[in-house]
């Protein structure tokens, strides 16, 4: 397998990250992880989606180790320090989810608490699901188990197509566009900084094409599953949204729904977009310690 593996100097002097890079080998492919706070502590799992990577938490996990946490912040394959295979047939939804699930194995995570954005929560979710016993409790963020039914809006089809077919695929402009504030030059290094040039984005690429669109799409079934697992773990689930997140507006309300939702104290950021880690990082963070006190 052709694997790319970004130069650790693209990562110098990134504003406000300032974390160890570690790595664990899962299948033959390094993954890297930040993993801070004591590992005493009950460890929190943030999962990134598209097409970030760990410095998204990096106003929260300060927060998250200063409350006494252990915070942990994966970069999936693909993505951030993380190798990223060349082939694009490599990446699939399944791929993912067992690449997570050796990633947690590696770093030893049962327990933990999910904390899954974007496609953070299209992964995480899915695992929480069919192993619930590696999550304590969950926390979903601007994300979604997508069935196919309803299809997406047709603003997200016109996303997936430019990033397939764009010449380049700007990834920094991409995050920016989903945030409410107006990232400035430095912060936009740190999103560019693990894709040295387009042949680094094929992971980045290929995760709006994994969203199942239609209802019998093989994994829109096993979302469904998902779903009905969900219900009956019965886990506790808390909300915390983005409000000014045009495409996923109202998406958390079926997960207020579930049984281990009930009661819980869901919370919207009304000024926080799609990334919210970026927009509201510090105050998403005090959220999730108090819920986890």
């Amino acid at each position: 397998m052709d694997v790319l593996r970004t130069p650790d100097d693209r990562f110098d002097g990134l504003r406000g990250y300032r974390f160890e890079p570690r790595y664990v080998d899962v299948d033959g492919l390094r993954m890297h992880y930040v993993d801070e706070g004591s590992h005493d502590a009950t460890p929190v799992l943030l999962l990134h989606g598209e097409p970030t990577w760990a410095y998204l938490y990096r106003h929260m996990i300060p927060v998250l180790v200063d409350a006494g946490y252990r915070a942990i912040a994966i970069d999936f394959v693909g993505f951030g320090r993380s190798d990223k295979p060349a082939d694009p047939q490599v990446y699939t939804y399944q791929a993912h989810i067992d690449w997570l699930r050796g990633a947690m194995d590696g770093i030893g995570l049962d327990p933990a608490v999910l904390f899954g954005q974007d496609w953070g929560g299209l992964i995480g979710l899915r695992v929480a699901a069919e192993e619930p016993d590696r999550f304590d409790r969950i926390v979903a963020a601007n994300t979604f188990l997508p069935t196919g039914d309803p299809p997406p809006p047709e603003v997200w089809f016109m996303f997936r197509d430019m990033v397939r077919g764009a010449p380049a695929f700007h990834i920094s402009r991409t995050v920016s566009a989903g945030t409410a504030l107006d990232l400035d030059d430095a912060v936009r290094a740190g999103y560019d900084a693990p894709y040295p040039d387009e042949s680094f984005k094929v992971g980045a690429r290929r995760f709006p094409d994994l969203v199942p669109t239609s209802p019998d799409d093989p994994e829109a079934i096993a979302n469904r599953k998902a779903w009905d697992a969900l219900e009956a773990a019965g886990k506790p689930l808390l909300t915390i949204w983005g409000g000014a997140d045009p495409i996923m507006k109202g998406a958390n309300a079926p997960f207020k729904r579930l049984a281990g939702a009930q009661g819980q104290p869901h919370s919207v950021i009304e000024d926080a977009g799609h990334f919210l880690q970026e927009d509201a990082g510090a105050e998403v963070a005090r959220r999730v310690c108090a819920w986890l006190a």
